[in-house]
């Protein structure tokens, strides 16, 4: 049996979606735990009500500067380590996580970004995607590394830029996608699908890794 933990910072849609897949599919994995950066994140009461353990560090308590990042991920990461994780999924966790974690981490820690990667990596992703005139948007999920929005793509979704969207459109037409994309890729993993070579992910089980 697998052991999942989630990091949020705030509602944790996504979060949501990979609880529920983990109930209804009959994963061999169980959520050990959400843990959150804020201690008012509404996903911490979607967790508590599905039972899963929720915990908080607070990156406030640490300050600011690089001293405070790397405080601040040295005890995040003895609380997640606290719960056994065979994977760490980041599921709109809002901290840009120091190289120490990520390399802690290696192979087992996997993000979800709202852009066609290696394109618009960062904020606003969706605003810049219109502005840029794009045809297509999406979403892609990839191995977390020490470079911020990189590392091997295991996983992506693309979505039509429609005539008159605006942020909050496209988000949302994106985000629907994310939602089913998301739990699959985190099932493949914990299924032993998914295997790094070099820069690429090969999945073994030979399913779609497109979603539209």
């Amino acid at each position: 049996m697998k052991h999942i933990v989630i990091l949020i910072s705030g509602r944790g849609s996504n979060m949501e979606a990979i609880v529920q897949a983990c109930a209804a599919g009959g994963w061999p994995a169980r959520i050990a735990a959400v843990i959150s950066n804020r201690p008012d994140a509404a996903g911490l009461a979607f967790a508590q009500a599905h039972g899963v353990p929720t915990a908080v560090v607070d990156h406030k308590a640490f300050g600011k500067g690089d001293a405070a990042r790397v405080a601040f991920d040295a005890e995040l990461q003895r609380v997640i380590d606290g719960f056994s994780p065979d994977l760490i999924v980041l599921a709109g966790f809002m901290r840009i996580l120091t190289p120490g974690f990520t390399a802690h981490y290696a192979g087992r820690l996997l993000n979800i970004h709202p852009s066609l990667l290696p394109a618009f990596p960062g904020l606003h992703t969706h605003q810049r995607a219109i502005e840029a005139g794009c045809r297509v948007a999406g979403a892609t999920v990839h191995f977390v590394t020490a470079e911020l929005d990189h590392g091997p793509i295991v996983a992506q979704a693309v979505a039509p830029v429609l005539d008159g969207d605006d942020e909050a459109a496209l988000a949302a037409r994106v985000l629907r996608l994310e939602h089913r994309m998301y739990p699959s890729a985190v099932r493949w993993f914990v299924e032993g699908q998914l295997a790094v070579e070099g820069a690429r992910v090969r999945h073994a089980g030979g399913e779609p890794q497109m979603f539209s």
